[in-house]
């Protein structure tokens, strides 16, 4: 390892910046208390600003770059007022995963001490659970970045819904795989199949897929749930579920309505992982109404921080990047455990600095 292990950084638009500068100075001080060796990091210039200034969304050859590091860093990208001619966003990161075929888009949902409950269920505090979204098909084939649209004039658009083969089985057995891995670590290692197979012959053949794959892992309990099902089970009981996989556009939907019973999107860290490349940032927008002032909440970031360092610790079999990720699991989970973590998004006291060097602080 010693040209070092390569993180491409796009630090983005908005709260982007902050939360990306936040997480880095967190894996920075977690590897170096594993004695693990510093990550080489490559900024790259990206994003809905970049776009304004220069005509282009990312710097030449930058996605190229991206492409050759280990693992691909993003803060968050778009501002409201930067729009394509169509009115569609920036969207440079729904490249990426189209390009280096990001399929599994991991997005965990945990309960914290002392963070807000939305269920007043006294089950709800123990909500643990992953959302696995296919991230480079399904309805999102269709987005606007790609150029993909049946567009009629002015009278009619239509989009397409795509389910291939080679992607979901890549998607399912991940899936079991991740489930095995909960399994082990004392979760339940449940998979839910989460689709909309009684209406369309392209969600019937997503669950097919599922069903010829489960054999293969005996030790995985499945279940299924259409889609407006599942909607209501995670506001009536979400405790039910481990791991559930599904579609693009279905991912998008639950994996913010899952955010919210949790606090907020401010803690919804996020992977899309392909088979050669991993993209790793904070599920939320820019929110560029709040930019520079000190008040993100830099926990979905950080924590998506530690999901790099996992992913990194396997890739490149260094074992003291994996017990990096884990120090800064354990530093959230103690900082909100001991009431010190109160970011302004819960109606807490403490904006971006203050979170984060709390979190250095339990390091």
């Amino acid at each position: 390892m010693s040209n070092g292990v390569r993180v491409a950084v796009i630090k983005g638009d908005g709260i982007g910046v902050d939360v990306t500068e936040a997480t880095l100075a967190v894996v920075d001080a977690a590897l170096a208390k594993t004695g693990a060796a510093p990550l080489v990091y490559d900024p790259i210039q990206s994003g809905a600003g970049y776009f304004r200034d220069t005509g282009v969304d990312i710097e030449p050859g930058g996605e190229k770059r991206a492409g050759e590091a280990d693992a691909i860093f993003l803060g968050a990208i778009g501002l409201p007022s930067v729009r394509h001619a169509d009115g569609t966003e920036i969207s440079p990161h729904l490249r990426l995963r189209d390009r280096f075929g990001l399929y599994a888009g991991v997005r965990p949902v945990r309960a914290y001490p002392n963070a807000p409950q939305r269920l007043a269920d006294p089950r709800a505090a123990g909500i643990d659970m992953v959302i696995l979204r296919e991230s480079t098909e399904g309805l999102f084939y269709s987005a606007a970045a790609h150029g993909r649209s049946d567009i009629r004039g002015d009278e009619e658009v239509r989009d397409t819904l795509r389910i291939t083969r080679k992607t979901t089985e890549k998607l399912h057995h991940f899936g079991f795989r991740l489930a095995e891995r909960r399994k082990a670590r004392g979760k339940p290692g449940k998979l839910t199949c989460v689709d909309k197979a009684n209406v369309f012959a392209s969600m019937a053949f997503f669950r097919k897929i599922f069903d010829e794959i489960a054999p293969e892992y005996p030790g995985v309990e499945v279940g299924y749930n259409y889609v407006d099902a599942q909607a209501l089970d995670l506001v009536r009981q979400p405790w039910a579920f481990d791991v559930m996989v599904m579609e693009n556009m279905f991912g998008d939907i639950l994996s913010d309505l899952a955010g919210g019973l949790v606090g907020g999107m401010g803690m919804a860290s996020c992977a899309e992982i392909g088979d050669d490349i991993g993209l790793f940032q904070p599920a939320h927008g820019s929110a560029p109404d709040i930019m520079g002032q000190d008040k993100a909440n830099p926990l979905a970031a950080i924590l998506s921080g530690a999901l790099m360092l996992d992913y990194l610790a396997e890739k490149t079999n260094e074992p003291g990047l994996g017990d990096a990720a884990g120090l800064i699991d354990q530093a959230v989970e103690k900082g909100f455990e001991a009431n010190r973590l109160r970011p302004m998004e819960f109606g807490g006291d403490m904006g971006t600095k203050a979170v984060t060097e709390t979190v250095l602080e339990f390091l």
